[in-house]
Formats: C-alpha cells, sequence, structure tokens
C-alpha cells in the first residue's frame, strides 16, 4: 500500500495554517472590538508554521535547534489558541498557567532531546501539555459555551484533540516511540499526520463558525437596538409590536402604549455640553427599563423621545407605571447628571385593524397634551382607554 511522504503531508498542514493565520488576522483587524481572542488565534496558526519550518531543517540545523525549537513553537501556537478562547468566552487569560506548562514541557524535551535522549517520552510530555490545552478549550466550551451547533462542533471537536494526543503519549510510553514516529513513512504516520493536518483545519473552522455565530447575534443586535442607550430601535421596536399584536388577535388582551418625552432636552445639550446629554438618556433608558415588567418593551425614537409597549395592560394600571418612571426620575440620580422630568402620553390599542402609527399617534397627541398642560405630567387618551375596557370585557365574556 502506498502512503503519502510525511514531509508532503507537513507541507501542507502548513500551507493550511498559513492561509487560515491569515484569514483570521483579517478577521481580527476588522472586528477586534466585537469578537475577542481572534489576534491569539492568529498568532498561535503563525507559531504552527514556523514549527513546521523549523522541523523541515532537521537534518541541516543541530537538533538543539531544529527539534527543540519545533516542539517550543507548536506548544506555544496552541497555547495562543487556548487563551484566545479564554479571550473569546470573557475569561481572564491564564497567562501564567500558559508559561508555566510550556516552560515545563520545553524543559522536559530539552532533558529527553540533548541529555538523555528518549524519543518516547519526548512525545508524551508534548501530548501532555497539548492536552491540557485542547482539554482547557473543550471545558470553556462547556461551561460559557452557548448552546447553539457551532459550539457544539468546536467543543466536540477540542475534545476529540485532547483525547487523540493523550492516547499518542501513552502509546509512546507503553509501546515505544517507534510506534509514534511521525517522520517515518508508513501507513500508521500517514493516518495519523493526514488527521493532524485535517484537524488543525477544522479547530480553526471550529473557532470560526462559533465567533461567526458571534458576530451574527452582534449585528443582529445591532440592527435592532439603539447604540447609545441600549434598548430597542424603531425597527426592534416595529417587530415587538407585530409580536404582541399577533396575541392581541389571539387573545383579545389589551396593549397599552406610553410615549415618553425629556422636558427641556435641548437646555441640557446647551448647558451641559451634548456628552453629558447622552449620559442622562442613557440614565432615563434605565430607569424607564427598571420600571417594567420582562414582557414590556422600551425604544428610543430618535432625540429625547422612548416609547414604551406593555402587552396585557389596562391603562389605568399603566398610568401607575408612568407615574413610576416620572417620580423615579425626579429623585436625585447619585450620578452627578443634571436633574430631568419627563411628560409621558399614554394610548390603548383601540382595536384589532389598528396600525402602530395610529396608536403612536394618539399616544403622541397624548404627550403633546401634558407638555401644553405645564409639562412632568401625564395624559392619557380617553378613545383607547374605552376602547381597552371593551376588548376585555370581550375576552371575559368569550372565555365564560
Amino acid at each position: 500500500m502506498e502512503t503519502l511522504d510525511p514531509r508532503t503531508i507537513m507541507l501542507m498542514t502548513t500551507l493550511m495554517c498559513g492561509a487560515m493565520s491569515i484569514v483570521m488576522f483579517s478577521v481580527y483587524r476588522s472586528f477586534r472590538r466585537e469578537v475577542h481572542g481572534l489576534g491569539h488565534w492568529s498568532a498561535g496558526l503563525l507559531l504552527l508554521v514556523c514549527a513546521s519550518f523549523l522541523f523541515s531543517m532537521r537534518g541541516n540545523w543541530p537538533d538543539a535547534m531544529a527539534l527543540l525549537g519545533a516542539n517550543a513553537a507548536l506548544m506555544l501556537g496552541i497555547g495562543l489558541s487556548m487563551l484566545g478562547t479564554e479571550k473569546f468566552y470573557g475569561q481572564v487569560p491564564s497567562l501564567r498557567f500558559y508559561t508555566l506548562v510550556c516552560c515545563l514541557g520545553v524543559a522536559g524535551i530539552a532533558w529527553w532531546l540533548l541529555a538523555t535522549p528518549d524519543f518516547s517520552r519526548r512525545v508524551a510530555v508534548f501530548s501532555l501539555v497539548v492536552f491540557f490545552f485542547y482539554a482547557r478549550q473543550a471545558q470553556l466550551v462547556l461551561v460559557h459555551g452557548e448552546r447553539h451547533f457551532s459550539s457544539f462542533f468546536f467543543g466536540a471537536l477540542m475534545l476529540l484533540q485532547a483525547c487523540v494526543v493523550l492516547m499518542r503519549g501513552g502509546m509512546a510510553l507503553r509501546h515505544g516511540g517507534a510506534n509514534v514516529d511521525l517522520t517515518v513513512a508508513g501507513t500508521q504516520a500517514s493516518i495519523y499526520l493526514a488527521a493532524a493536518n485535517f484537524m488543525a483545519l477544522l479547530l480553526t473552522v471550529g473557532f470560526m463558525t462559533v465567533a461567526t455565530r458571534r458576530l451574527q447575534m452582534i449585528l443582529e443586535r445591532r440592527s435592532t437596538h439603539d447604540p447609545l442607550t441600549q434598548v430597542l430601535n424603531r425597527r426592534g421596536f416595529g417587530d415587538a409590536y407585530e409580536r404582541e399584536k399577533a396575541n392581541l388577535r389571539r387573545k383579545g388582551q389589551p396593549l397599552t402604549l406610553l410615549s415618553i418625552d425629556l422636558d427641556f432636552f435641548k437646555s441640557i445639550n446647551d448647558r451641559y455640553g451634548h456628552a453629558m446629554g447622552d449620559k442622562v438618556l442613557a440614565h432615563v433608558a434605565r430607569i424607564i427599563g427598571g420600571a417594567l415588567r420582562e414582557s414590556d418593551y422600551v425604544a428610543r425614537f430618535g432625540g429625547e423621545e422612548f416609547v414604551v409597549l406593555m402587552p396585557d395592560m389596562m391603562p389605568h394600571n399603566a398610568l401607575g407605571v408612568a407615574e413610576r418612571i416620572r417620580a423615579l426620575l425626579r429623585e436625585p440620580n447619585g450620578h452627578g447628571l443634571p436633574p430631568c422630568t419627563v411628560s409621558i402620553g399614554v394610548a390603548c390599542q383601540a382595536s384589532i385593524q389598528e396600525e402602530l402609527d395610529q396608536l403612536l399617534s394618539r399616544a403622541d397627541a397624548a404627550l403633546y397634551q401634558a407638555k401644553e398642560n405645564g409639562r412632568d405630567r401625564i395624559e392619557c387618551d380617553l378613545k383607547g382607554a374605552t376602547a381597552a375596557r371593551s376588548m376585555a370585557t370581550a375576552a371575559g365574556d368569550s372565555g365564560r
């Protein structure tokens, strides 16, 4: 049976790792703030390329430089991928563990390469070191990974690779180095090298899969949330309204909307500057969100205007929520922010046929009435309140 030359397989691995390093670095340059750990993975792949080059120089360079350098570069590169995965999942990179394990690994390989040559023990030391790095990444995915196919795929690859390198180290100690010597052409060495080549690519693809998933979620959130206050924007609010309106058709539960506008916000910007104005807006968004139920939605509709949608909320109950928001904003904030007040208009869905624009228009009309009546107050649209009571009565009758 013909087998691939080990040098050919290593060259293939080198080329693929180099290509993936370039891809990873390109993604890192574009999304370093959104997705962490990409830089460490890119550097780790580059070290794998260096390791392959050093290994290819065996025979031309002294073993202390070629073999020891190649093993050190491999360990450092795989360890960097571990640090990158830790950063990706928001964990503090375990630099001390990384440094200690790499130093011990290099020292062990140097001892059994130069002082007391023993190939099987070198393989065992290397396998143990990289097993720790792969196993740590598998643990990170298990504990912190999203319950999604991308995480399952990445975690399974890491766990499989950890088991393979540990098994190779055990075989080296038990059966001797001849059984795991990858430099000797043969069926077993070719299979293992081909699998290592494939896994080097797959592990990178696995990490790119979870990174792409993270980036997709970030971009989706950006499309539906206001970047300053982190509440919904118009698009996100519109989607939420359509979902709740569908529930309204099925259950007949009322939908109540609050239109909230800061009083004299322009004077805050003029007096304290726009940076302080942005902090005030973020503070108001937090106060509003803290006064709502988990089932409610709050959105910023540009400028200093906020809108709240409250499913299954009668107008008289919504008035209590609005009053709580108004009262909380009048209290000292403890953050050095200028005081502010709000005017609030309350409106309820008048019918199943009514659209969001009509509901917003009635809430805005109530808001303008609050402004005209002196600001820092709440006004309610009476048409929606009457319709809400009618829908609630009809829903109750149908339930009986």
